[in-house]
């Protein structure tokens, strides 16, 4: 599918979709089940970068390509560095081998790992020769990916002497960094975190464990962003809890202040929007804890011809593309106007939207699922469309099914 065309959709959209499991939980228990395998997990999520990772995991051969999987990249660098005897070289996309991973090496050498550059200076391939790693303290920078620090705390355990992992300067991505710590203990594995400081135990076996992966709050915002720019919706979401582990769950709070209501049951999540809700003129709010859900937000934003400050961005210019460029261009080719520095998004509002515009997607799947909902509002083209399949392989079967 290399251009999807969607015509402008009737403003009611109703149905009920289950989502596939959370990419960010999921991966976390793929590698840690490497190391416990009395570790059962349901509800694994379907997406290309889980795919990668898995495969990645069952694969005997010297050379292992991840594609795109940027969470693949910086986990597996962590798993391959702490595995004995392991011989690896580690690559992936044109666009994986831009993107950097020297923080990360860094701290693995400062505990003794042995890695190599195989071809640029702080970027993959990697080439890893792994070793029992005896070194139990490291200092890495608090503001930096929280998949760098998760990485490291993943393999914590498993170390002979465990973790002391010291952050330099203030913490920016925590709910991340709790998701992986809470899935420690949900293994009985010992932690603490006092202020700069996390301490992981090691612990050799755990005791047999079925963990269900919650649904992806990420993949969420996109039918929130329905509801928000729909007339009449109600869309039911499952399988989402109100405890979540998951950051994107502030989506909830977010998006009551663009008219939509969430009801919680047992298992899913209701989705009602109130037409008679009074809409803010402008929209601002620090992302620092989620930034994966700006450029949905964004785009709504757009679609209701309000305005955005976003905050808290700086880690969207080393995703998928420079995901604020990317933002900037795709909206302004629609009519928008648009600002951005390093770490900034301000979106001015909008009266007109340009139909048929055709969307450009930069490799990068949220992209193409950011500006899908328009739809209620112009008919819009997306180009290269199946880049979806990196995080939510049956989005436009879900998309078809509420908005038909």
């Amino acid at each position: 599918m290399k251009l999807l065309k969607i015509n402008k959709i009737n403003k009611t959209v109703k149905g009920s979709v289950q989502i596939t499991g959370s990419k960010s939980e999921t991966n976390r228990l793929l590698i840690l089940k490497q190391f416990y395998s009395n570790l059962h997990i349901e509800n694994v999520s379907n997406s290309d970068d889980s795919q990668y990772l898995q495969k990645a995991l069952q694969s005997t051969s010297e050379t292992i390509n991840i594609g795109h999987a940027g969470t693949a990249m910086r986990f597996l660098t962590a798993y391959f560095s702490a595995k004995t005897h392991a011989e690896v070289v580690l690559t992936g996309s044109e666009r994986m081998k831009n993107r950097p991973i020297k923080i990360l090496v860094d701290a693995l050498r400062e505990l003794g790992a042995e890695i190599e550059y195989v071809e640029k200076e702080g970027f993959p391939p990697l080439k890893i020769s792994g070793k029992e790693i005896v070194k139990k303290e490291v200092k890495i920078d608090g503001n930096v990916s929280s998949q760098y620090v998760s990485a490291l705390l993943l393999i914590a355990p498993t170390l002979k002497n465990g973790l002391v992992l010291q952050f330099k300067g203030e913490v920016t991505s925590i709910p991340y960094i709790k998701m992986t710590l809470q899935l420690l203990k949900e293994l009985g594995i010992a932690f603490s975190w006092n202020e700069n400081k996390i301490l992981v135990q090691p612990k050799k076996e755990i005791k047999p464990k079925k963990i269900t992966v919650e649904s992806d709050w990420s993949s969420a915002s996109y039918f929130y962003s329905l509801a928000a720019l729909s007339t009449n919706a109600e869309i039911q979401l499952s399988a989402f809890k109100k405890d979540s582990l998951q950051g994107d769950a502030i989506l909830a709070t977010i998006y009551k202040k663009l008219g939509v209501d969430t009801r919680f049951l047992t298992h899913s999540i209701v989705l009602k929007n109130n037409p008679e809700f009074s809409l803010p003129k402008k929209l601002t709010l620090d992302l620092i804890q989620a930034p994966d859900i700006a450029q949905t937000i964004a785009v709504t934003c757009f679609g209701l011809g309000i305005s955005c400050y976003l905050t808290g961005l700086h880690t969207l210019k080393i995703k998928e593309t420079d995901r604020l460029v990317a933002l900037k261009n795709e909206l302004e080719k629609l009519g928008g106007e648009v600002t951005i520095t390093n770490s900034t998004l301000d979106l001015k509002a909008s009266k007109k939207i340009h139909e048929n515009c055709s969307i450009a997607t930069y490799d990068d799947h949220r992209m193409a699922m950011a500006f899908a909902p328009l739809a209620l509002r112009v008919p819009i083209q997306i180009q290269d469309a199946n880049v979806v399949s990196k995080s939510y392989p049956s989005f436009w079967l879900d998309f078809e099914k509420i908005t038909s």
